[in-house]
């Protein structure tokens, strides 16, 4: 698996084809959309729509886009964050000077292609981030996952996330679990 990072910077920038590729892999998990993700009429994604969703996810400074390949093909998508976007830090760290007293990272999408589900590519992404925030010298990682989502908690908990606490989605309000992985 290839993994491109895409930051704030580059955001405005994006390939139509590369937005035209991401509105096909949103729209191939009509599951996930409809369970709390962005596009909850995932037949009518536009390219336009993800740009705007980009652009949301990327508003934050220290927020990542990684986009995982195999074979070419868009397998899965991450979006992570330097602290749990609820509890924003007054100066999040650098990568650089990152230790167990700043707040944990955060993991605000982890998806996978709909025809790819269950091939361990999310298994293999989630990894990839892990890594990162260890090498970067975090001491944990953080998400939320909805709770009618009970696939997505099954898939973070058996690789080893813990829950928590719960709140309300930030966008929407319904129910969510918190979870953190020691890293």
């Amino acid at each position: 698996m290839i993994v491109d990072v895409v930051t704030a910077g580059e955001a405005r920038g994006l390939p139509g084809e590369l937005l035209t590729e991401l509105a096909g892999f949103y729209a191939s998990d009509r599951a996930f959309q409809q369970l709390g993700g962005d596009f909850p009429d995932p037949a009518r994604i536009r390219p336009e729509d993800v740009a705007v969703s980009l652009a949301d996810d990327l508003a934050h400074p220290d927020a990542e886009v990684l986009l995982a390949r195999s074979a070419g093909r868009l397998v899965a998508v991450a979006v992570t964050l330097a602290h749990d976007p609820d509890r924003p830090s007054t100066s999040a760290p650098s990568p650089s000077s990152a230790s167990a007293s700043t707040p944990d990272p955060w993991i605000a999408l982890l998806m996978v292609h709909g025809r790819e589900r269950r091939s361990g590519y999310g298994r293999e992404l989630a990894g990839r981030v892990e890594d990162r925030f260890r090498a970067a010298g975090h001491a944990g990682v953080r998400l939320s996952v909805a709770e009618a989502n009970t696939g997505a908690v099954a898939f973070w908990t058996a690789l080893g996330y813990e829950e928590t606490g719960r709140r309300p989605d930030r966008r929407r309000g319904h129910p969510c679990r918190l979870l953190r992985k020691p890293l």
